[in-house]
């Protein structure tokens, strides 16, 4: 038999409660995560908005739901399984990305498991809708975010240009000569693109049609938060030319996004009823998800939902779910290992024949790079150019906001023009060797040769999804997450050959290993 009869209904009752109570346990804290984030991150604030969303979507569907079958299915069962083991594994890597689509793995499996193919395909698009509830992992948000910077800006300029007001982009800083407006990651455009592409999915489920037509009501919320963005941005910046900085701060500054949400939203709306017109009779033209009219093919109503037959899938997920809170609660807690070392304080100022002097970071970079510990020192020597030092040290990365920055994301949007990205592997007089990153960036004129790479644990590495990798891996196997950033810049002097300003950043690199690995252990 597929199902299991019980004795009474409250019974049935009592196992979706028990069920739906253990998930709770187990992922209390990622709700918590989750609430947090939508509270205070502006570009997902909507996302407290989806649960309920999504609810009101099923029940709206209630009419073609009456009536079929709570036949179960086993699959579900594998996707609850599934979630558990993700779940386990962010855990104790403590990486809480993971454990946030853990958490729609098992929903969607304990649903599956208790309702069945058939049910579970008529509710699918409103399911869907909770993966918006979940914010990307920071790593891909903010290289998007770069991303949408740079490319808004740029619009921007256009669009300020084509007022006849001059104009110079750096990077992502507006140069208007009186005043320069940089284009923050607050106005990259994403605290407005996820919820247009949220309410993109609810216009396309709403007003139905073929598939390719959902998907370009979908696909349209890009361009249109792109262009809407650089529009509101080239505005601020003539207006700004026009009556000074007040033009783009407070009040008014926070009206001109929603303006442009707004307009962005109505033009998804306005297109996703174009298509829904072409290529159809109006007659013919029914919204998806709608209450279907009465006829007998589909009842309007049906029986209450009675637990007294359970399907066996989902007893079996049920038991699954209660095993994993059992399990969650026997096992030691491991609290992650921070190797001792000495402070940067104690670094030496003096490496061969260079001399040290260091420098302080600005209060606004710590506070946006989150780093435990650092070293910033300019070095000089007499037949050497000048070497700026620095290592930003993390004594834990498991949380993905508390990671290195990476200098790939930074150094275009202060304005730097890369000339040349490639691998480059520095090798010491003793044989030594380990790979970097070799950059030749320039700005106003002046080139500067950066050499960076990552030293996490016993490792030198140079591409930041390997070192994402390493930190999930050591911090599940090892129980560390400790690492950090090193990144040495030297002038290129008119005149001057590069590769002797690589010899000498090699030879300074090489110098600084020593002292450097009791300040960063392996």
């Amino acid at each position: 038999m597929s199902q299991l009869q019980l004795r009474s209904p409250l019974s049935g009752y009592a196992l979706l409660a028990l069920a739906l109570t253990c998930a709770a346990l187990l992922f209390g804290s990622a709700i918590g995560q989750l609430y947090t984030i939508w509270n205070e991150q502006p570009e997902y604030s909507y996302g407290i908005l989806i649960p309920g969303l999504s609810a009101f979507l099923v029940w709206r569907d209630r009419a073609r739901l009456r009536g079929l079958p709570f036949t179960g299915s086993w699959y579900g069962l594998v996707l609850v399984a599934l979630g558990l083991a993700l779940r386990m594994v962010g855990a104790l890597a403590t990486m809480p990305a993971i454990v946030h689509y853990a958490l729609l793995l098992v929903l969607y499996g304990m649903i599956l498991s208790l309702t069945g193919p058939a049910l579970f395909r008529r509710m699918l698009m409103p399911l869907l809708l909770l993966i918006f509830m979940v914010p990307l992992p920071p790593i891909l948000s903010g290289q998007l975010s770069l991303q949408l910077q740079m490319i808004s800006s740029e619009i921007g300029v256009a669009v300020i240009r084509a007022a006849g007001v001059s104009v110079y982009l750096e990077g992502n800083v507006i140069d208007l000569g009186a005043y320069q407006l940089e284009v923050a990651e607050a106005c990259s455009g994403l605290r407005y693109l996820f919820p247009l592409m949220t309410l993109s999915v609810l216009i396309a489920y709403t007003f139905g049609g073929p598939l390719w037509k959902r998907a370009i009501v979908f696909l349209s919320s890009i361009p249109l938060t792109v262009l809407m963005n650089s529009v509101r941005i080239g505005i601020i910046g003539i207006t700004v030319d026009r009556w000074g900085t007040r033009m783009a701060e407070g009040v008014l500054h926070e009206f001109e996004g929603w303006v442009g949400f707004m307009v962005s939203a109505l033009l998804v709306v306005l297109l996703a009823v174009w298509l829904n017109r072409r290529g159809r009779p109006k007659a013919a033209s029914v919204p998806a998800g709608a209450p279907p009219p009465a006829n007998r093919s589909i009842p309007t109503s049906g029986p209450a939902l009675s637990l007294q037959a359970v399907p066996r899938s989902f007893v079996a997920a049920a038991i699954v779910v209660v095993a994993g809170v059992a399990l969650e609660y026997t096992l030691p807690e491991r609290p992650e290992i921070a190797p001792a070392r000495p402070l940067f304080s104690e670094f030496p100022s003096q490496i061969g024949p260079w001399s040290g002097a260091p420098e302080t970071m600005e209060q606004v970079y710590l506070d946006a790079l989150r780093l435990d510990d650092y070293l910033l020192m300019n070095y000089t020597a007499a037949e050497h150019p000048l070497v700026n030092f620095y290592v930003a040290y993390y004594k834990s990365q498991r949380d993905s906001g508390l990671s290195v920055h990476s200098p790939r994301l930074c150094l275009p949007a202060g304005g730097w023009k890369v000339e040349s990205f490639e691998p480059y592997t520095v090798r010491s007089a003793s044989g030594g060797a380990w790979p970097v990153n070799r950059v030749i960036i320039e700005h106003g004129g002046n080139r500067e040769l950066v050499y960076y790479w990552f030293r996490e644990r016993d490792r030198r590495l140079t591409n930041e999804y390997v070192v994402r990798w390493y930190i999930f891996w050591d911090g599940l196997t090892r129980n560390r997450t400790d690492g950090a950033l090193v990144r040495l810049v030297a002038p290129i002097q008119k005149g001057v050959e590069v590769s002797q300003v690589d010899s000498q950043l090699t030879r300074f690199a090489t110098s600084a290993e020593g002292p450097l690995n009791r300040f960063v252990p392996d």
